[in-house]
């Protein structure tokens, strides 16, 4: 009997975002305080005796309802999907000759900075492992998923990270968990258009360090204030639907909104629940023209990962 496993593969926000520097290979040097929440995808998986990764798309979640069908950008199901790359990369890596069926229930809007592509290609290389009977360690899997993706090692840590290089490198650090909200606008961004536009500074070098430890010391008011973003002004530039959604955020009750990742996504940070169900419910509220200005609303927590 063929093994099979499903394994959540959670959303994450960049709580700082510091744009260093252009390296030589093409990438940006960064330093970002990262952390997983319990918004999450799901994947099943299971070995075949056909060769090959066969990938299959559904969207649950907020994503299934009709008022978020902006959000339902496509997905790919063929060889681009970091899904099927992943999982691909440790075939070849372990020489398994066994296929994999996946099914991918995305809830995680795509192009929005979440991070969904990275930490579905992580959660395959997981679940392939032990589906394939491999059982190798995290550490084995996010070296063949750096070679994937700059996001995916962060992924494996398994909570709050501080990552830094082109994103690879993790050094993870332990953060409470706060609570979230976090908004979506009807239109994507792209993550190469984002950072074409932006102006390296050096001068945060070192911000993700302190709000971790503002945040690990219960220090909210201060680490309000470490919140950083290199990206945004970038992505405001870009899509004028963030710099509404940050001040529909502040007329919300936000303190402090922020984008995550290279957008479009923005959220805020709060202390309680009820906080954020609060803020939720008057972004949830926004109309423009009789239809929901803002289709991807989440209450979230910040969690520990896979």
């Amino acid at each position: 009997m063929l093994s099979a496993s499903s394994i959540f593969a959670p959303a994450k926000l960049n709580l700082s975002l510091a744009v260093l520097g252009k390296r030589a290979d093409g990438f940006h040097e960064i330093e970002s305080l990262m952390v997983p929440v319990t918004l999450h995808d799901t994947l099943s998986v299971r070995a075949t005796t056909a060769l090959g990764i066969n990938l299959r798309v559904i969207f649950g979640g907020r994503l299934a309802h009709p008022s978020a069908a902006a959000l339902r950008r496509d997905v790919p199901s063929d060889a681009s999907n970091l899904v099927v790359r992943a999982a691909q990369a440790l075939a070849d890596e372990a020489g398994v000759e066994q296929g994999l069926d996946v099914e991918l229930v995305k809830a995680i809007p795509s192009g929005a900075g979440l991070g969904g592509g990275s930490s579905d290609a992580a959660a395959v290389l997981l679940a392939a492992s032990r589906a394939w009977k491999l059982n190798w360690p995290r550490e084995r899997l996010a070296a063949i998923g750096a070679t994937i993706g700059s996001d995916i090692p962060f992924f494996f840590a398994g909570g709050g990270t501080i990552a830094s290089g082109r994103g690879e490198q993790i050094q993870p650090v332990t953060i409470p968990p706060f609570w979230a909200v976090i908004a979506c606008p009807a239109v994507g961004l792209s993550t190469a258009a984002v950072y074409a536009r932006c102006a390296p500074d050096v001068s945060q070098h070192g911000t993700a360090t302190r709000l971790a430890q503002a945040l690990s010391q219960g220090r909210l008011s201060q680490a309000l204030s470490l919140l950083h973003n290199a990206l945004e002004q970038p992505a405001r530039e870009l899509c004028p639907e963030v710099e509404r959604l940050l001040a529909d955020f502040t007329r919300a009750g936000a303190v402090r909104p922020l984008l995550t990742g290279s957008g479009s996504a923005c959220f805020a940070m709060t202390r309680t629940f009820m906080e954020a169900r609060h803020i939720a419910a008057r972004l949830e509220a926004a109309e423009s023209q009789q239809q929901r200005l803002w289709p991807g609303v989440f209450v979230v927590r910040f969690s520990g990962g896979y």
